[in-house]
C-alpha cells in the first residue's frame, strides 16, 4: 500500500485534491466533526479544560472558535485532547483499507505532528494567493484572526514544498488538476 500525504496551506485544495485520486482518503478535518458532535469523552475532557466555554453536547464549533480567539495557546490544550483520538482514528482506517493500492491522508498538521513520516509520499497543492484569500474569504465563519493563530502553528509552506516529492498546481479548474492527479497516481503506481 503506498500512502500520499497531501501537503499545502489554508485554502489551498488540499482536499479537493485528496478525493481526485479516487482512492480512500482520510481527512482529518473531517473526522474532529465527527468527533465533536459524537464523543462524549472527548467533550467531557474539553469541558473540563474549558468551562467557561464549553455549555453542552455536542460541542459547539463557534465556541471552540471561542476558545481559541481568547487565547492562541488553547489551540494546544485542545490538540492534545483531540488529536490522540484523531490518531486512534487514523489506525483504524490505514487497518480497514490495508489491501488498498493508494490511501491518502488529508491531515492539515501531518508534519508538525509527526504523523508516518517515513511511509508517506508527500504532494504539494499550491494555488495562487489571491484566488486562495478569496476562497476563504467566502467560507463560513471565515475569521483572519483564526486563520493567522492557525497558520503559526503550522511550518512554513516552503518547507512542505521542499520536502514533497510531487507538486501539483491548483489553478481551481477541475479538468487541469485531475491532469496532474492522473499523472502522479500512474508513476506512483508503476513503481
Amino acid at each position: 500500500m503506498k500512502i500520499l500525504a497531501i501537503l499545502g496551506g489554508i485554502g489551498s485544495g488540499k482536499s479537493f485534491t485528496s478525493k481526485l485520486f479516487g482512492f480512500p482518503v482520510f481527512n482529518a478535518d473531517e473526522i474532529v466533526k465527527k468527533i465533536y458532535r459524537s464523543d462524549k469523552k472527548c467533550f467531557a475532557k474539553l469541558k473540563t479544560a474549558f468551562p467557561k466555554y464549553i455549555k453542552s453536547f455536542p460541542v459547539n464549533k463557534l465556541e471552540m472558535l471561542e476558545i481559541i480567539l481568547k487565547n492562541k495557546n488553547n489551540l494546544k490544550k485542545i490538540n492534545k485532547i483531540v488529536h490522540p483520538i484523531v490518531r486512534k482514528k487514523l489506525r483504524t482506517f490505514v487497518i480497514k483499507n490495508k489491501n488498498k493500492k493508494i490511501i491518502v491522508l488529508d491531515i492539515p498538521l501531518i508534519l508538525e505532528n509527526k504523523i508516518m513520516l517515513n511511509k508517506c509520499i508527500f504532494i504539494y497543492v499550491q494555488a495562487e494567493k489571491k484566488i486562495k484569500e478569496k476562497k476563504l474569504v467566502k467560507r463560513p465563519r471565515y475569521n483572519p484572526r483564526l486563520f493567522k493563530i492557525i497558520k503559526s502553528n503550522q511550518l512554513p509552506l516552503h518547507f512542505k514544498k521542499n520536502i514533497s516529492k510531487f507538486k501539483i498546481i491548483n489553478d481551481y479548474k477541475k479538468d487541469n488538476v485531475k491532469k496532474q492527479v492522473d499523472k502522479i497516481k500512474k508513476k506512483i503506481l508503476s513503481k
